[in-house]
């Protein structure tokens, strides 16, 4: 009798287990904390900001300093025409030559050449003619017909001697390559050229230095003093 009263009181119970109430809900478990990385974050914001000051700073702290406008020659003073001013970022490790040391910039000369557009630095020049190493200095004075009438500072000549008499004893010693239309030089570079005046406009004269080899110098040196001496253009101009 009793076996039958408990069967029948369980036949109304739900096979689903009851669900829990919402107070007695499992914890979350509790997020874990990167220290290190947040600190990394701060020190790269903190890093970027000074990087910004620093650069706003720098461009605020600039000079006003010597560009040269053409190619300079060894051996050359540049003019008030040979330059213009631009403004950098200070910076006491760079010897920049600033506007204001300009007239003292042209009493020097260019130790080598000096290409347009470069930013001149005191190292640049130097008292006194300097010539690069292996190179000699020499002066033709050109009659009309010798040279080419665009030539300028600068420029890549070839040299001949255009000597017609070759009846004179040095004429018979030296070789085949200083005769008459004898090649004397095929790569020199012309390094500085006389101002016109009424009397080279006149004349047709042309006066101007030549930068050769010093095994070339004397060659060139004899026919120039020969008066003849004639120059072309040659590639590398």
């Amino acid at each position: 009798m009793k076996i039958q009263e408990r069967t029948g009181a369980g036949a109304g119970r739900s096979a689903v287990p009851a669900q829990p109430s919402v107070g007695d809900r499992l914890p979350t478990p509790p997020r874990e904390r990167k220290p290190a990385l947040a600190a990394l974050a701060v020190l790269l914001i903190l890093v970027g900001a000074l990087g910004v000051t620093m650069l706003v700073l720098q461009a605020g702290d600039r000079i006003e300093v010597v560009q040269v406008t053409k190619e300079i020659q060894a051996g050359e003073s540049i003019t008030g025409n040979d330059v213009t001013s631009v403004m950098v970022a200070a910076d006491d490790s760079i010897n920049y030559v600033r506007w204001e040391q300009l007239d003292g910039l042209k009493k020097l000369k260019a130790k080598s050449t000096i290409y347009q557009d470069t930013v001149v630095m005191g190292q640049m020049f130097a008292e006194g003619e300097s010539l690069p190493a292996g190179k000699a200095s020499v002066g033709l004075a050109l009659k009309e017909g010798t040279y080419p009438s665009d030539i300028k500072p600068g420029d890549t000549v070839a040299v001949y001697n255009v000597e017609s008499n070759t009846d004179s004893a040095e004429s018979d010693s030296s070789s085949a390559s200083t005769s008459s239309g004898g090649l004397l030089v095929d790569n020199a570079k012309v390094n500085t050229k006389a101002e016109s005046s009424d009397a080279t406009v006149s004349t047709g004269n042309l006066s101007l230095t030549l930068l050769v080899d010093q095994a070339d110098a004397a060659a060139v040196a004899r026919a120039a003093a020969a008066g003849a001496v004639a120059i072309v253009h040659v590639s590398g101009n």
